[in-house]
């Protein structure tokens, strides 16, 4: 079964709760147990000071041997205390008293020797144990040597507490405080956390469902965008994706329905001459009217296969620039010269050639084919016996180049689309029958190619304008500053 990412983020969290628990629990009983340790042992540490403090009050030596009020006095303190009290004279086998048994029949044999002799060397001694085996039990247990007034040991004075009779009941207890309460937080937490959960990832969800919509091709559908964070960063990520694509898929059954016309007509028109012909529907005097028209067809087939192989390859960026210094004028020269027929049939004046050469770093096949199309265009527009101007700008290290024609120009509705992919205007569908839509299109590429700009300007019933840059030559501004130098 998959597992989601709402059930991977609950279980990592409430593991790590677990784990913090956990190692809270154990530090908190560990740093317990060494409080009531250390609590035990300081209570009983006083309990022996205030022994031997009794002790040391009335005769040391008589005291040693018995003395009923130090007895009550010591039952009395080990009452209170909770603890069993023995005193041992260092000169007698058996404990001079005891609390928790009277007559006492400890001897001071029962103490190891080793332990007898770190008493006599330090101020007390403290274990948890049984010490000597005198107890079947651990029991904390300190020591203390009773000194006459040479300062000489004369007994021992030691007072016990069963460990768990109070230390292990305190841990149980505070184990089961611990244990309520970490499950009582623990509940309260994961109520928390499922909620905190299922609202992060509820986005991510809608995400997926979006981003399911996106691959069926449904582009329509948007995400929410009620945070700031990443999440909300990424659903505006998403949105604008779907944007983009939207368009793109709307651009690419554009650029597929008008590629299919384009190769669709004149494909149909060959196919039905052609047949006509084979079949004899055409008369033989007629073949080569009708073969004619099937050439034209096979040449306007071919440019529009041109034209998508130049617009692949310049949106694959597989078309490189091979820039030299191109002389502008001689490029529109040679273009108008080869179009010479076409302007002649429409009586047209050219305009703004007779000036000095104008240098640019282009690649000279390139800029050849946006000249010929730009002025091809012109002509195809211009108005009988109308005019197409060429004017050039020095602009800082750019040349700002313009191609214009006189007619009926564009509207303002139409100018923002002149470059869009197959794009023809109504009036241009009438006039331009072998056009493919794709000229200005590719124009437009070639001078984005060479990091320049173009754009329209156009007015209504008078004229129609494109005005492109592209970088001025180098070597012709260096040949420029020296000709000025020697002026």
């Amino acid at each position: 079964m998959q597992k989601t990412l709402f059930k991977k983020y609950f279980s990592i969290c409430v593991s790590l709760i677990l784990i913090s628990i956990s190692i809270l629990g154990i530090v908190l009983m560990m740093f317990s147990s060494q409080y009531i340790r250390q609590e035990k042992y300081d209570t009983l540490v006083t309990t022996l000071d205030k022994s031997i403090s009794k002790i040391e009050s009335e005769n040391r030596e008589i005291i040693l041997n018995d003395s009923i009020e130090v007895n009550q006095y010591l039952k009395v303190l080990g009452d209170i205390t909770k603890s069993e009290i023995f005193v041992y004279n260092k000169n007698s086998s058996k404990a001079v008293y005891c609390t928790e048994q009277s007559p006492c029949t400890h001897t001071i044999e029962d103490i190891d020797e080793t332990i007898l002799d770190r008493i006599d060397k330090s101020e007390v001694y403290k274990e948890t144990g049984t010490l000597s085996n005198l107890y079947s039990e651990k029991y904390f247990t300190v020591g203390k040597a009773v000194k006459n007034s040479s300062g000489d040991v004369i007994g021992y004075v030691f007072a016990s507490m069963e460990v768990s009779r109070h230390f292990d009941s305190f841990l149980k207890e505070m184990f089961k405080m611990f244990v309520i309460s970490a499950l009582s937080v623990f509940l309260v937490v994961m109520i928390i956390i499922n909620f905190v959960t299922h609202e992060m990832v509820k986005p991510l969800r809608d995400m997926s469902e979006a981003a399911k919509e996106f691959g069926k091709g449904n582009f329509s559908k948007r995400l929410p965008v009620e945070r700031l964070d990443e999440i909300g960063q990424l659903a505006m990520s998403m949105n604008n994706m779907a944007e983009s694509l939207s368009i793109l898929e709307n651009m690419r059954r554009s650029f597929i329905s008008n590629v299919s016309h384009e190769l669709k007509t004149p494909m149909t028109t060959i196919g039905g001459f052609i047949d006509g012909i084979l079949d004899g529907t055409i008369p033989k005097e007629k073949h080569k009217q009708y073969l004619r028209i099937v050439s034209d067809e096979v040449k306007r087939l071919s440019r529009v296969v041109r034209s998508m192989l130049n617009l692949a390859q310049i949106e694959a960026g597989e078309m490189k620039l091979n820039p030299e210094k191109v002389d502008m004028i001689d490029t529109i020269c040679q273009t108008l010269f080869n179009l010479e027929h076409q302007i002649e049939n429409k009586h047209l004046e050219i305009r703004g050639l007779d000036r000095e050469k104008v240098y640019v770093e282009a690649d000279p096949d390139l800029i050849h084919q946006v000249i010929y199309n730009l002025v091809e265009n012109a002509i195809k527009f211009s108005n009988e016996g109308g005019y197409i101007e060429f004017n050039f700008t020095k602009n800082a290290s750019n040349y700002l180049i313009g191609v214009k024609n006189s007619g009926e120009g564009l509207s303002r509705e139409e100018i923002p689309r002149v470059f869009d992919r197959f794009y023809k205007t109504d009036r241009s569908r009438g006039l331009d029958k072998n056009g493919v839509g794709l000229g200005l299109y590719i124009v437009h590429s070639i001078i984005n190619l060479h990091g320049g700009e173009i754009i329209v300007k156009s007015v209504k019933g008078e004229y129609c304008e494109f005005l492109f840059s592209l970088p001025a030559s180098k070597q012709s501004s260096k040949l420029k500053k020296l000709v000025e130098k020697d002026n």
